[in-house]
């Protein structure tokens, strides 16, 4: 049973040690740091997807190995022309503290590729950076197809329960079993898992570049939280009678963008509400002459 799986998202990877002899044994000839560009990608998890369907994580494991040396192409078109990456390493990553919607801890496998920097891939390592080219789809077949209700095997035979559909409470689904090969995994558009996808790239030369990303984030997440505060600050000078927690809640809504507009309309408000006063102020006529201290004066 041939199955095509898309999928989004995911955590950073970086070039480890090793990594470039994994790389070397799948080119023809051992390759510098410099002329790849390694990325990682979410291939597909045991999480119920669109299609209700999902892998059983044992399912993941077998897959995991078969997906080493996998080509990685675009929308399942096998050509060679598409070839624009190869996946040198894969691994299960288990998040047991997160639940599937069938009940069992959340896994998910991740697979490690690589491209070879040339004039022709300029362009697609700029997307992928740029999150274009971000959603993924997995090429692979599976034996089985179990019927989460009755747990008949879809391939051999029909039930009758369709898929996406309820039965006394229970929602039906299918479980792939059984993986029996890996062929590719593409870049698409429009992925049936939504988990799945390029996670985070690696850039060629080490850790610095991606390192002072990620400081620069931090910074501008930092902005964005002291700008939302402020926004809720002037809010509720401009009107008491505003609720602290809905105006908290409209912010985390709004791009930087608007939180500026929204502050500066507060910081008007609030200052017609409450003009400035000066300290010092300035009597139009002169103060009575005081004959009590008279005696201090020069």
């Amino acid at each position: 049973m041939k199955i095509i799986k898309e999928t989004v998202g995911g955590e950073g990877a970086a070039l480890a040690a090793g990594d470039l002899e994994l790389i070397g044994a799948l080119a023809r000839r051992p390759l510098a740091r410099e002329e790849v560009y390694t990325f990682s990608v979410r291939l597909c998890d045991n999480e119920i997807d669109r299609d209700f369907e999902r892998f059983l994580p044992q399912t993941l494991e077998e897959l995991a190995p078969m997906f080493v040396g996998k080509s990685g192409i675009f929308d399942h078109q096998w050509s060679a022309r598409g070839q624009a990456a190869r996946i040198y390493k894969t691994e299960v990553i288990r998040e047991p503290e997160r639940l599937t919607r069938a009940g069992d801890g959340y896994c998910w496998l991740k697979g490690y590729a690589y491209m070879v920097c040339t004039g022709s891939s300029r362009d697609l390592i700029a997307e992928i950076e740029g999150g274009i080219k971000k959603e993924v789809s997995v090429g692979c077949s599976v034996e089985r197809s179990i019927c989460s209700v009755c747990g008949c095997d879809r391939t051999v035979t029909d039930c009758g329960h369709e898929k996406g559909q309820e039965y006394g409470g229970q929602l039906c689904w299918a479980e792939l079993e059984g993986a029996s090969d890996a062929y590719e995994f593409s870049f698409v558009a429009v992925p049936a898992q939504p988990m799945a996808g390029v996670v985070k790239s690696a850039r060629r030369g080490g850790g610095q570049a991606m390192a002072r990303l990620e400081e620069e984030a931090a910074l501008g997440r930092k902005y964005l939280e002291n700008l939302r505060g402020e926004v809720v600050r002037l809010a509720l000078l401009a009107d008491r009678e505003l609720d602290g927690r809905a105006v908290k809640s409209l912010t985390d809504k709004l791009s930087p963008a608007e939180l500026e507009e929204l502050k500066k309309s507060f910081a008007r408000r609030t200052g017609e509400k409450f003009p400035l006063k000066t300290q010092l102020q300035y009597e139009a006529g002169s103060a009575a002459f005081d004959e009590e201290n008279r005696a201090f004066l020069a």
